[in-house]
């Protein structure tokens, strides 16, 4: 059976599509987590009360916090966790 053009350009273009396909897997990998912060939260982005990223400073920082407000007393950390009175008369 001969080979024609249109075959060797068939597998040509089934080729290159499947390497570039296979590129993506490593490349968005490297990029989520930095392309993830940039997205706004109306669209699917990250909250702005999400908690820190593992690995960082902060994230540190915020789970020596939340031990630290774990070991409270329940009556006390109702007390941390509410707003005071003004705060809420000035939102509405």
């Amino acid at each position: 059976m001969p080979t024609s053009a249109r075959h060797i350009a068939t597998i040509a273009a089934v080729a290159l599509t499947g390497c570039g396909l296979s590129g993506c897997g490593s490349i968005n990998e490297k990029l989520a987590a930095g392309v993830s912060d940039a997205i706004p939260a109306a669209i699917g982005g990250l909250p702005a009360d999400a908690p820190p990223r593992p690995g960082t400073a902060k994230y540190d920082e915020y789970m020596r916090e939340r031990e630290r407000k774990r070991l409270l007393p329940a009556s006390e950390r109702d007390k941390e966790e509410k707003p005071a009175p003004a705060a809420q008369d000035a939102a509405r």
